[in-house]
């Protein structure tokens, strides 16, 4: 296996050499957003300074190269994630878009009244309220699978929760919040016996392990380009073909068109029937150009390396006296949600900060999660491979500062 070099991996992301407060930056905010190798921001920066043009359908020089570059990008999505055909990948703005895109979509085409959606307690909003909408607007009903004390779903009650009038489940591969990765194989397969489809967030997972759609037999899969390396603004939807060419447009404009009359408009093929308006092809191409950086590291050694990263902090964080771990699934990506006895999470963030350490603080966008575990929100640490030991050495330092501090 390839040992990841992680003090010349360090020098690809300019950010991380600077000072915060007079102190090294230490960047513990990975879940929220990951930062950006020199290569993708030149990569960006290059298409803008020499290559601009809006794409599809200019004759001209410009239109036709950058053209091809985003429908390159759209194949490198394609492979990453081993999904059977390049039509099958949307692009979008991100994860929220993807699933707001889907939930609108596939509610209007398959659920009535009556019906029934699947989602779990470890969900982030962008996966609650779509769907909660869908079920308001379509007098429908959202159930929820329940977790143990650990944070690991409850799959014997998800059983338990499927019906007749179950249309999709929709739930993430790794939990924000918590760092929980769910049995998505094992959820699939109860659905898919059943005849149900199943949505997949996968935000905060095509980052730390392979994914391979065709091997997890979902029907749709989601993330996003800001997340995993690469710039902001661009998501992916994967959907099978089949529900991607019976679902509705969920936005409408240019490009997504075959003909528009006054009297009826045509829709586009796949996958440009979804691809409504200009599409932010510069980020595609940023995002397809982190893939690549990624890939070159090996998924394998990153997922191998943050193990190590988790064990570590895991160990240390577990030592501090009245620090208590929210989220202690057996199988984790590398986050550390965590609470403080007698000191609010955002006194304790701030702290934290005039360190130099970014941690996240609040509900995490993940409120039921925290309501299930009866807190107002946790500190989250959560590691890339650009991440140390040393780093976490200096967390665990900080936090017994703030212990100090507060008493």
């Amino acid at each position: 296996m390839l040992n990841l070099d992680i003090q010349k991996i360090r020098k690809d992301f300019p950010i991380l050499n600077q000072q915060i407060y007079n102190k090294p930056l230490v960047y513990f905010d990975n879940g929220a957003t990951t930062q950006k190798p020199q290569i993708v921001i030149d990569e960006e920066s290059k298409i803008y300074s020499q290559e601009n043009s809006n794409i599809h359908r200019g004759v001209h020089y410009l239109s036709e190269q950058l053209t091809q570059r985003y429908e390159d990008a759209r194949k490198t999505v394609q492979k990453f994630i081993n999904a059977p055909h390049d039509h099958e990948i949307i692009l979008t703005s991100g994860t929220t878009e993807s699933i707001n895109t889907i939930a609108y979509s596939f509610g209007e085409k398959y659920v009535n009244e009556g019906d029934e959606i699947i989602i779990s307690t470890l969900e982030h909003h962008a996966n609650i309220v779509p769907w909660q909408m869908l079920c308001e607007r379509k007098k429908a009903v959202l159930k929820v699978i329940p977790i143990n004390d650990k944070g690991e779903l409850l799959l014997d009650e998800y059983q338990k929760l499927i019906s007749p009038k179950t249309k999709i489940v929709a739930v993430n591969q790794v939990s924000n919040a918590l760092g929980t990765v769910n049995d998505v194989k094992k959820i699939i397969e109860i659905a898919h016996k059943n005849d149900i489809p199943v949505l997949i967030d996968g935000a905060q997972s095509v980052q730390h392990n392979v994914v391979d759609v065709q091997d997890l037999d979902c029907d749709f899969f989601v993330f996003s380009g800001h997340k995993l390396y690469g710039p902001n603004g661009i998501g992916v939807i994967y959907g099978k073909e089949k529900f991607l060419n019976e679902m509705p447009p969920y936005m409408t404009g240019g490009e997504m068109i075959k003909k528009v009359t006054f009297e009826k408009t045509t829709f586009n093929e796949l996958p440009f029937k979804f691809e409504a308006g200009t599409p932010n092809y510069v980020a595609a191409i940023g995002l397809a150009t982190a893939i690549d950086y990624i890939q070159e590291l090996g998924l394998e050694n990153i997922a191998a390396y943050e193990k190590e990263l988790l064990d570590y902090a895991t160990e240390k964080l577990e030592s501090i006296e009245g620090l208590r771990i929210i989220g202690t699934a057996a199988n984790k990506v590398c986050a550390i949600s965590f609470i403080l006895e007698n000191i609010h999470h955002f006194d304790a963030g701030m702290v934290i900060d005039k360190m130099g350490i970014a941690v996240r603080t609040g509900h995490h966008c993940a409120e039921p999660l925290m309501d299930r575990f009866n807190i107002e929100g946790t500190l989250r640490a959560s590691f890339a491979f650009y991440n140390t030991k040393e780093e976490i050495d200096k967390l665990y330092d900080a936090i017994l500062t703030v212990k100090q501090m507060f008493g």
